[in-house]
């Protein structure tokens, strides 16, 4: 399904992403923080793809873990790096939106503390799956899973304790010419994520293929 849906979807997205910096610049300033809030239409589409891989990869590491399908640990294993990408974009535009609106790059609190924890859960993963050794894929969905039990927790993290990092509710109270630009980029990350997800499981099922050429040659 994934492969049938590539071909469209990259059209799709390639078009999104041409358009969404001409709806980024039409749309209004900020009062306070002016130019540099528009960073923040790159940054929450990119928590969100982010959120959404994890939930991906956490789901298909549960199917694995109960049926043992190859092809799950595949959809996991591009949905783990998937979210290491998109977590890496979140990490790198906070810091310049923060530098502006609170006047350091970092600042240690609930949100972006948990939010860089997550992203190590992903990191730490991805090392298993490179360097675990046999059986690796079992115990890498666990962690997988853990991840995605701490999604909760960081979404909702801003809201529960004092932070810098704005709350929630700020979405909602957008004006409609913020809005939509970002709802757009929103739309345009996801079907980036719709694309990559649909490559890397087809990289994944063909380097599966090629181990078992690999091992009955050597049989």
């Amino acid at each position: 399904m994934l492969n049938r849906m590539a071909v469209p979807a990259l059209v799709l997205g390639l078009v999104m992403l041409v358009l969404a910096p001409f709806f980024i610049a039409a749309a209004p300033y900020e009062s306070t923080m002016g130019l540099v809030q528009k960073i923040f239409y790159l940054h929450l589409p990119s928590w969100i793809a982010m959120f959404l891989a994890i939930f991906v990869c956490g789901i298909a590491s549960i199917r694995f873990l109960w049926t043992r399908r190859e092809s799950a640990d595949h959809v996991a294993l591009a949905a783990a790096e998937l979210a290491l990408l998109f977590g890496a974009i979140g990490l790198m535009t906070g810091p310049m939106w923060a530098r502006k609106a609170w006047g350091v790059w970092w600042e240690w609190d609930v949100r972006l503390t948990s939010a860089l924890v997550l992203w190590m859960i992903f990191a730490a993963y991805g090392l298993l799956r490179r360097f675990g050794g046999p059986g690796s894929e079992r115990l890498a969905a666990g962690v997988a899973i853990f991840g995605m039990a701490n999604v909760p927790f960081v979404y909702w993290s801003a809201n529960l304790w004092r932070t810098m990092h704005p709350k929630t509710t700020v979405l909602p109270t957008l004006v409609p010419a913020m809005m939509g630009p970002m709802l757009w980029c929103v739309g345009a990350f996801l079907v980036l994520f719709i694309v990559l997800l649909a490559a890397r499981v087809r990289i994944a099922e063909q380097e599966s293929l090629l181990d078992d050429v690999m091992r009955a040659r050597e049989a």
